[in-house]
């Protein structure tokens, strides 16, 4: 009998072991995941002591096996880093990349890696199997305890634009049918959950949905686009119209993606997040010849230049009135985009340009021209199509339309990456899903679209100033923005026009202003015309000064929503930009937080008294300030501003 009570006592206590493997803390002890083994693996979160997300299970379902299922754990470590990575370019020029982790080895040939930081986890799986591996789903849940409010990135399909407005909901509001990109923003009473990836390559995108076993509670469940296995072209699109019953087929040894949670205390801290480059990639590449910098584009303001003397279009004489323009105002890039080649064949320019001429002209200039693609188009000709654009001088290249994240189209991002590494071109992603810290591994991947953007004012009156605010908290915590700012015809509330060829933005002159220190573009577009920019010279002078990548970056004040402001610094100049939805405010900048001792002129560009009844009233001020100082600024109804501190 009592060796039976032994036995009983010592079951009891190894499964005790058994059921909690290990548990993995940030460098500052404030942010603790728990992992737990049963019959599943399970894991759970805990912020400032306050159990976050409950026991979420993790599992992989492939063509060897549940991994995760019945586990058997052989192994667990733990390692330390406490590094700088030195960026090619970014919001800092050195990222702090400090962190715990916990790595468990399992019977089965696979691994689960944790990875704690002081702002955000992640954990991925790492596998060691023979041969190819057939993914047909990944299981990867949060559940929430309470009904938080959420920041929805709400998407019609796996096949749809990436480009849509943020849904506010709750997470018991979210529904089965929901399909929720990332990144995806949970709102706690003292936290912000932002839900994001990092490193995916070879395998298929992440959403968020909700399933049918926990429609009524407050749990987020993962789905992913089925691999595609037929298509045909609808325009620039390919639809898909046959997939297979499995999400990814890759090889069987690897790291999949990271599944991260940024995390922050307040909604300003959001809109300076690191955490998806530090768990990308390393760079693959010698970026040495990467150049980011600001590009007069032609779309937006369809070519329309005023007061010259020739009829502007698709010509020689516009795009040499542009190479002009970038040449004179320190404006490194010039895009020539949809309309300089035959849509679906980029070898086969339109008769009305002289490519061979355009592309001296700019040499002569000193500025670079970059070409738009279609995806599928420079799919199937990149081979001579780089050969030809490296021969002609180009600069890069802006690809659009893909408006995926399926496997195949996660393996075109990286291929073409790399292919264009080869011609030392740039790469623009346009019509793209978010970014997962490629831009880290290849730094020739200089932008990504992937957000609602300027380019929207040409068709609908959904760009408000609340949403521009919104994205600086979201969208951007996954990575660079091609938003498109930079509109001199600018509207009122109630008074906002839409025109496909004579467009205007909502919001003030200086809310677009500010957009060029706010929003991060390595690759920062002007959307207006030449000449539009030419009336105003204080104007254009901020234009050809401000820079696209910085050495540090301070966010400072602001509300999801309602307004932000952030400064950054490159050099020795910090700029300040600033942001509002359609409510005026007074704010005060504490220049204590920003610069050190000494005095700086601060050249201001800010709403003019009038910016309620004219959207264009600005006013350029100069002035001498110090670290002791304090700069008040009335950001008007949808105003916004911008700020140069130099030495």
């Amino acid at each position: 009998m009592k060796i039976k009570l032994l036995l009983v006592t010592l079951f009891a206590f190894s499964m005790q072991i058994f059921s909690q493997v290990a548990s993995v803390s940030s460098p500052d002890e404030s942010i603790k995941v728990n992992v737990k083994i049963t019959d599943r693996i399970y894991y759970d979160l805990m912020v400032d002591g306050i159990e976050t997300i409950w026991y979420s299970p993790i599992s992989m379902t492939t063509n060897k096996g549940v991994l995760g299922l019945k586990p058997t754990l052989l192994n667990q470590s733990t390692a330390t880093e406490n590094k700088t990575i030195k960026t090619v370019w970014g919001i800092r020029s050195e990222v702090k990349d400090q962190y715990n982790e916990l790595t468990l080895d399992f019977k089965g040939g696979y691994s689960l890696i944790f990875r704690i930081y002081n702002d955000g986890i992640a954990y991925r799986f790492k596998t060691a199997l023979k041969g190819d591996l057939v993914v047909y789903d990944e299981e990867v849940e949060y559940r929430f305890w309470e009904n938080h409010k959420m920041l929805s990135h709400v998407v019609d399909s796996y096949t749809t634009s990436f480009e849509k407005l943020y849904t506010r909901q709750t997470l018991r509001e979210v529904t089965p049918d929901n399909l929720i990109s990332l990144p995806s923003t949970i709102i706690a009473d003292k936290i912000r959950l932002t839900i994001l990836e990092s490193d995916l390559f070879n395998y298929p995108g992440m959403y968020l949905s909700k399933s049918n076993n926990h429609a009524h509670r407050s749990y987020l469940t993962a789905k992913y686009a089925k691999y595609p296995t037929e298509w045909v072209q609808n325009n620039f699109r390919l639809k898909i119209t046959e997939r297979a019953d499995y999400i990814a087929k890759t090889t069987g040894t690897r790291f999949f993606p990271w599944r991260a949670i940024s995390i922050a205390r307040s909604d300003i801290e959001m809109a300076d997040s690191d955490l998806v480059y530090k768990l990308a990639r390393p760079s693959q590449i010698d970026a040495s010849w990467v150049k980011p910098g600001k590009v007069a584009w032609d779309w937006w303001n369809a070519l329309n230049l005023q007061g010259v003397e020739f009829e502007t279009g698709i010509n020689n004489k516009s795009y040499e009135y542009f190479i002009d323009f970038a040449a004179r105002n320190n404006i490194e890039y010039v895009i020539m985009d949809e309309g300089w080649s035959d849509q679906f064949d980029v070898l086969l320019p339109t008769p009305m340009i002289d490519m061979e001429h355009l592309t001296q002209y700019a040499k002569e200039k000193g500025v670079k021209l970059i070409l738009w693609a279609v995806w599928h188009t420079i799919d199937k000709q990149y081979k001579e199509a780089f050969e030809l654009f490296e021969k002609w001088g180009i600069a890069g290249v802006k690809i659009d339309f893909i408006d995926r994240d399926d496997q195949i189209a996660i393996e075109f991002y990286e291929r073409m990456i790399i292919e264009a590494a080869k011609h030392h071109l740039l790469i623009d992603y346009h019509g793209c899903s978010k970014p997962t810290g490629l831009h880290r591994t290849y730094p020739n991947l200089i932008n990504y679209e992937s957000v609602h953007g300027g380019e929207y004012n040409k068709f609908n009156d959904e760009e408000t100033p609340s949403h521009n605010v919104d994205i600086a908290f979201t969208r951007m915590i996954a990575g660079p923005m091609d938003y498109t700012p930079g509109a001199m015809s600018n509207s009122i509330q109630g008074d906002y026009k839409v025109s496909y060829y004579n467009p205007q933005s909502m919001g003030t002159r200086c809310h677009q202003l500010g957009m060029f220190v706010v929003y991060f573009a390595p690759l920062q577009m002007l959307c207006d015309a030449p000449t539009a920019y030419e009336k105003y010279p204080d104007i254009l002078h901020f234009l050809g000064e401000v820079p696209t990548i910085w050495d540090d970056t301070k966010a400072l004040e602001g509300q999801v929503g309602e307004y932000v402001i952030i400064a950054r610094k490159r050099g020795d100049d910090w700029y300040i930009g600033g942001l509002n939805n359609w409510t005026e405010r007074d704010v005060t900048i504490d220049l204590s937080k920003i610069i050190e001792n000494g005095t700086y002129k601060a050249s201001l560009l800010i709403d003019g008294v009038n910016a309620n009844r004219n959207a264009e009233d600005y006013q350029y001020q100069e002035k001498y300030v110090s670290s002791t100082d304090q700069l008040k600024i009335t950001m008007k109804k949808g105003g916004g501003f911008v700020i140069k501190l130099s030495k």
